[in-house]
């Protein structure tokens, strides 16, 4: 590929080839079968096609059309199986991979960002990247006192990008709303234009990491790599080896799973407590099994500021709800914003709805998978069920955005996983104010 696409129209063109070329082949497809070729065999080609111009598209573009992609790669463990089976790889492909910038961008940002003599610094530079992020890629170095260091450097042009895809990816948000039903995909837009500008800055990044890094410094389960040097344009921080979680959801073990289920889930509590800061890019791509057994955690460009850890009612209001007093979740959510005074809702009604929420902390251990996020999925998102509308009545207040985009998020990454939690012992642990009753208590 060439140098990222900044022009809106060149950008918006791009995007619009997604819905377009889905059409075409829809047409192509109907073709095929006037000729013959079973509905089912042409459908998967359809799919698969599909699939893979998503990729090649929202690949290239970076920027806010891949951040859009990985959201997406996120939820497609909800999708039913006869379409996730074609979307599934390429989708999770976004997640730690892209079409990477020429060589000749990635010396000028190191350039612009460590002057001329900038080689000097390292004691080896590798110009072919390992790894793309939405609006970055990585390099392998050694630095100049002889650590191996991860280099992450900023696209050209990634700023009017980020603000240009917003603007235009509804063309793809209406197309991709067929395949991940009931996700509400709005919010998830308006989340990220609201972060843009700090992501950008690849320096409020580096005092996150270094933040998360010192409070899990030394820590046997976590590992979270230091930073060496960040610049507005460029992090370096150290080197971390590990398998990615796409991997261990692709092809791990059963005690892989396991173990990468429980620690994951317990970093997303835990970062709040110790650093004030909750990570918040769930996705698999920013997390890896090290060597030594530790889950080693990247990416810290979206983190959710919370200097005195959780707020201090979600864990009361999670007891509330096992304890099944569905008055008082009502009460307390209505406290908090969540539901606003205007609103006339079923106090049950509202608990039933919430169930599948709380069920992972019903027993001492539960067992995420896909089946069971598709159960979650139907339970809310069928018009057919009298919990369908409680949905329209729930308001989300905007402190409480990122904090809904880890939990849904980190639900899809276990349920993809298919690992056993002891999530109630974490929850009791981490979560402030929580109290669980004892399991078997009525509900």
């Amino acid at each position: 590929m060439t140098d990222l696409p900044r022009k809106a129209v060149v950008r918006s063109a791009k995007l619009a080839s997604v819905p377009l070329g889905f059409a075409g082949r829809t047409a192509l497809g109907i073709g095929k079968r006037l000729g013959g070729r079973p509905a089912e065999i042409v459908a998967a080609e359809l799919q698969a096609r599909t699939a893979q111009q998503l990729f090649q598209v929202l690949g290239e573009l970076k920027g806010g059309a891949m951040k859009f992609g990985q959201a997406l790669s996120i939820f497609e463990a909800a999708l039913p199986e006869d379409l996730a089976v074609h979307y599934r790889a390429t989708l999770t492909k976004l997640q730690d991979s892209a079409p990477p910038m020429p060589t000749s961008s990635v010396h000028g940002v190191m350039r612009t960002a460590f002057g001329t003599r900038w080689r000097s610094r390292f004691e080896s530079f590798d110009d072919h990247p390992v790894a793309s992020a939405s609006i970055g890629q990585v390099h392998r170095a050694v630095w100049k006192d002889g650590r191996d260091v991860a280099v992450k450097i900023q696209y050209p042009g990634a700023g009017p990008a980020l603000m240009s895809d917003i603007r235009q990816i509804s063309r793809v948000a209406k197309v991709a709303a067929g395949w991940v039903p009931g996700i509400e995909l709005g919010p998830i837009l308006d989340e990220l234009r609201d972060r843009m500008a700090e992501e950008l800055d690849y320096r409020l990044e580096a005092e996150s990491q270094a933040t998360f890094a010192a409070a899990f410094d030394g820590d046997p389960d976590f590992h979270v790599p230091h930073v060496v040097e960040g610049r507005e344009h460029v992090i370096v921080s150290e080197w971390l080896d590990g398998l990615p979680l796409s991997r261990i959801i692709a092809e791990g073990t059963q005690e892989q799973r396991d173990t990468a289920s429980q620690l994951y889930l317990r970093f997303l509590l835990a970062g709040p407590a110790r650093a004030g800061l909750l990570h918040a890019d769930p996705h698999p791509g920013n997390f890896r099994m090290t060597p030594a057994g530790r889950l080693g955690v990247i990416d810290f460009g979206a983190v959710n500021r919370l200097p005195d850890g959780m707020p201090p009612e979600i864990g009361p209001l999670l007891t509330t709800g096992l304890e099944g007093s569905a008055e008082d979740v009502l009460e307390g959510l209505r406290e908090i914003g969540f539901v606003k005074s205007s609103i006339d809702l079923d106090p049950q009604r509202l608990l039933d709805y919430l169930e599948p929420f709380m069920a992972p902390f019903r027993t001492d251990t539960f067992a995420f998978s896909r089946d069971w996020l598709r159960g979650v999925f139907a339970h809310i998102n069928d018009p057919r069920q009298p919990n369908y509308a409680v949905a329209y009545k729930l308001n989300l207040p905007p402190e409480y955005l990122l904090i809904h985009r880890v939990w849904g998020g980190g639900i899809g990454v276990l349920s993809q996983l298919g690992g056993t939690v002891h999530g109630r012992a974490l929850v009791d642990e981490l979560l402030p104010g929580a109290d669980l009753p004892p399991v078997g208590d009525p509900s």
